[in-house]
This record gives C-alpha cells, structure tokens and sequence, in this order.
C-alpha cells in the first residue's frame, strides 16, 4: 500500500492524465508532476489535504479544478508554462501558500481572492497577458517578491503602497505610462525594474522608499527625473542600455512648467525605440569572429550583439548580386570591451609568436642533422 508515501515525483513522463485514486495517497506532502502533457487536473487533487508543495510546470493545462482551494497546508503552487487563462476564485483558500508562480501563461487578470494569501511571499507572473493588476494585491501583507515582466499592464494600482515588505518589484516590458505616487510606501522596496515601458515622469514619492538601491529605469519616455532621488543611497541608475557605469553625474534645472527644480543629464531626455526595430537586421561577422575567441566571461553579449543600419533609399540594386547595398555598423565598445578585446588580441599575438618560435627552433634542428649526415 502506498497510503504512507510522503513524496512522489513523476516529473518528465509523457503524462496524460491521472488517475482518480491519486486522492488516497492522504499523507502526501510533495507532488511533483512538471514537464508532462497533462491537460486537466481531476477534481480529487483537492482531497490531498497534507499536500505542501505542488509542481504543474510544463504541462497543457487550460485551467484548474476550484477544489485546489481545498489544500490549506499547500506552500508552493507552480503552475508556470501552462495555458491558463484564468485562476479559479476558490485559490483564496490556499492561506498558507507562500510560493505562487504562473509565469508564462494566458491570464489576463488575477482573482481578487488573492489578496486573502495573507502569507503569499513570491508572486511571478511574468510573460502573460494581464492588462490590469486587482487592487487586492495589496492586501498581500508578506509579499517580497513580485515579479510581473512582459504584461500590458497600463498602470500599477495604487494600493501597492500597502506592501510593506515588498522588497524586489519588476514590471519591465510593459505598458505603463505612469507610477502612483503611493509607490513610495513600499518602505523596503531594494530593486524596482521598470524599463522598457513609457513613462514620462517619475513621481518624487519614491524617495519616501528609502530602501531602493537599484532603479531601473531604461527604454522609457523620461524627459527628467525628480530631485528627490538625491535623498536616496542608491547604487544602481540605469536610464540607458549603452549606460557603461551604474551611477552618472547629474545636474540640477528648472521645470519651465511648473518650475519645479529637477535633475538631469546626458542621457536625458530618454528617446523612446521602435519595439522590434532592430530583430531583423544583419549580423556583423568581423567583430563577432573575436568576440568568439575570447575566452574573458565578463564580456557583455548584449553589448555584442549591438547591430546599426543604414540603408540609402536611392541606391539602385547591384547588377552582380541583385542585393540592395546596406552599411553596417556596430556601436561603439566601451572601454571595458576595448580592454578585453586588446587582452585577448595580445594572448592570441604571444601564441602565434612562440608557435612561430618553435618552427623556427625545429627548422634549426633539422638543418644541423642534414649537414651531419652530410658530413658523414
């Protein structure tokens, strides 16, 4: 009898379905069925009363049975790399769940029950389709973790300012087009990612997160940035993805608007890319045929991969080829790539050198046996 069985792991089995009798293992405390075809859940699931830690990732699942409300000990539920398009309601009754995480699914909104996961401390719901956050996510006391990447989201509620314990919060890739001021009650914010989006401004309440030592800020509309970050300790500024230092020199203006001192500097005012501009382009072997023998892992591959176009609209095809004629360029390295490229240039200089060396070392040797032989 496996009534006892306390953990059960059939991860990566080509599973279909399962079987109504899983509901008589009672004492399971870890079900681990990630990775499978599985594209329903039985409603039994929910008589695992014991069940701690819940593992769906990688299946079909289109949705999921209102009895996992039932799993009052559950701490972990991943459900990440389904197809849901929503959660059930009844998800309010997990209130020891500490672990949610639906990243890569089909949701457009989250149940307001979410705010009674009174101890939910890791929210992920990245790369889905929700166009609105529920203002019951504040009531999420014990959340640390919230992580909401590649959304639309249009805005972030104001009741986020409740969540005192919010320590990393990212929204990069997104839609927003403004912050709330309440951000600022998010007193131990560490990390707040934000680009890739199109806010204008940011509100000066977010110095009142005296916590916040990394703000990301890149690929957005920001002309200036208000004077209140100065008050802050922050280690990390990013405005721009050809930033080369964490932290810039800043200068304080006057908003001729409101009249309002702010701060700016080179990289502001931000200019606003075209999503996808740059997927299509050419690659530039010359300098990635280095790139490829360089053996220092602290190159940057993003910065690699910096590819520029310009294409002469007048240009008549070539006659030869019949390909339109297209100047490439990269971006220029900063100086920590100029370093590295120049290291490894001078290794790969050294090796030919001594490689030649021992050619040279070897032709001596021979040529001193051929005039022995000789001689003899």
């Amino acid at each position: 009898s496996l009534y006892n069985l306390a953990s059960l792991e059939l991860r990566e089995n080509l599973l279909t379905y399962l079987p109504e009798s899983l509901a008589q293992l009672q004492r399971l405390e870890e079900l681990d069925l990630g990775n499978n075809e599985l594209y329903h859940l039985p409603e039994t699931i929910g008589a695992l009363f014991n069940l701690k830690d819940l593992w769906l990732d990688g299946n079909q699942l289109a949705e999921i049975p209102q009895e996992v409300g039932n799993l009052k000990n559950l701490l972990c539920l991943d459900v990440s790399e389904n197809k849901l398009e929503c959660l059930p309601e009844e998800i309010s009754g997990l209130t020891s769940l500490t672990d949610l995480l639906v990243s890569q699914n089909l949701l457009q909104v989250l149940p307001d029950g979410i705010g009674k996961l009174r101890r939910l401390s890791i929210l992920k719901v990245d790369q889905n389709k929700l166009t609105q956050l529920t203002d019951s996510i504040g009531d999420c006391e014990s959340l640390t973790e919230l992580v909401l990447t590649e959304n639309q989201l249009q805005s972030l509620p104001k009741s986020i300012g409740k969540l005192k314990k919010l320590n990393n919060l990212n929204a990069d890739r997104n839609k927003l087009t403004s912050l709330p001021k309440e951000i600022g009650g998010c007193c131990s914010l560490n990390v707040f990612s934000i680009r890739d989006n199109r806010l204008s401004r940011i509100p000066s309440e977010i110095s009142q997160a005296t916590e916040l030592h990394v703000l990301d800020v890149a690929g957005n509309r920001l002309t200036y940035l208000p004077i209140s970050l100065t008050t802050l300790k922050l280690k990390a500024l990013w405005l721009s993805d050809n930033q080369s230092q964490p932290l810039l020199t800043f200068q304080t203006d006057t908003d001729p608007e409101t009249g309002e001192k702010i701060l700016t500097c080179v990289l502001l005012p931000q200019m606003p890319s075209e999503p996808g501009c740059q997927d299509n382009l050419p690659r530039c072997g010359a300098l990635e045929s280095l790139v490829n023998e360089m053996s220092d892992e602290t190159w940057n591959e993003r910065a690699v991969n910096r590819v520029s176009a310009i294409r002469f609209l007048e240009d008549e095809k070539d006659e030869d080829d019949n390909e339109m004629r297209t100047l490439l360029r990269r971006a220029t390295p900063h100086p920590g790539e100029l370093k590295n490229m120049k290291k490894t240039v001078e290794n790969l200089r050294n090796d030919m050198n001594a490689a030649k060396g021992l050619d040279s070392n070897k032709n001596e040797v021979n040529n001193a046996i051929d005039r022995v032989t000789t001689s003899v």
